[in-house]
Formats: structure tokens, C-alpha cells, sequence
């Protein structure tokens, strides 16, 4: 899937995706400081990942994690710092929430530190009661401690 307008395009297509591009900004962002390559091209395999290309270049991303029925997790959205402004973070909003495999949902959740007004634009909430939500979360699953990737189907990640 495909949705252009004028010089940008948002896509589906797992072709579509600079994966060293995507990992160059995620190795910087606070979400994800110093993620591995192989676990960026692992994650977008997993997912639905939309790409924002000026071009052919890719200037923005997001995936969502899904099961294509009830359940679905936005992760790892980004527009380069040069590209905002432009109503590029609204197009690639547009194109994740009317994507044909995320129609119906029970849930779709995602965590924003500052993005808040963007995403209520699209009908996200906060969670009515975040006693129910529960998490486990690695503080540094990517520093100097992190356990490295399993190697065999026996092992768990």
C-alpha cells in the first residue's frame, strides 16, 4: 500500500524500507539509544512498518506490531528533525489508521515522553484506568548488560 502526495509518499511495502536509514535515527532517540541494526530489521520483519520517503529517501517511519485482529502496538514513529513541519507525522498517521489490517481493533496502544496532541488527533486516549496496564521493561536492554540474542529455538529473548 502506497499513499503519495506530491513528492512524499507513505508505504507499506517492506521493500520500501532503508533499514540502515531507520536505524540511524533509532540508535538516537531516546526510546531506543544504541539499538543493534539486527534488532531493527528484526522488529520491522515483525511489523507493519510504514516508511515516508522524499523521493526514494526515507525521512520518517513507524511500525505497528499486530496481530491483525484484536490487537495492535505503534512503535518506533520518527520524522527526520529537516522534514518537520511539513504535515509529514499527519500523513503517516493517516495511513496507519487507515490501514486495512487495523481496522476493528480491541486495542491499539503506543507510549509517547511528548507527541500527545498528534495522537489524540486519531483518537488515542489516556489509559481510562492504568491500574490494569501492566509492563515489564529492560532499562538498558541495549547497553553493556544486555543479554545477547538467542541462538537457538530452545533459548528465550
Amino acid at each position: 500500500m502506497s499513499r503519495a502526495e506530491g513528492e512524499f509518499v507513505v508505504s507499506t511495502d517492506p521493500e520500501a524500507v532503508d533499514v540502515d536509514a531507520v536505524h540511524a535515527y533509532l540508535t538516537r532517540a531516546y526510546w531506543s539509544a544504541g539499538i543493534p541494526r539486527e534488532t531493527v530489521a528484526r522488529a520491522i520483519e515483525g511489523s507493519i512498518p510504514f516508511s515516508v520517503l522524499h523521493n526514494g529517501t526515507q525521512v520518517g517511519f513507524a511500525r505497528v506490531i499486530t496481530d491483525r485482529a484484536t490487537f495492535a502496538y505503534l512503535a518506533d514513529v520518527y520524522v527526520l528533525e529537516e522534514y518537520r513541519g511539513r504535515g509529514l507525522s499527519l500523513k503517516l498517521m493517516d495511513a496507519v489508521v487507515a490501514h486495512p489490517d487495523l481496522q476493528g481493533l480491541r486495542r491499539f496502544l503506543l507510549v509517547t515522553r511528548d507527541a500527545h496532541g498528534l495522537y489524540r488527533r486519531y483518537g488515542f486516549t489516556d489509559v481510562p484506568d492504568p491500574s490494569r496496564l501492566l509492563w515489564r521493561a529492560n532499562p538498558d536492554p541495549y547497553g553493556a548488560g544486555a543479554r545477547a540474542p538467542a541462538t537457538s529455538n530452545s533459548e528465550t529473548a
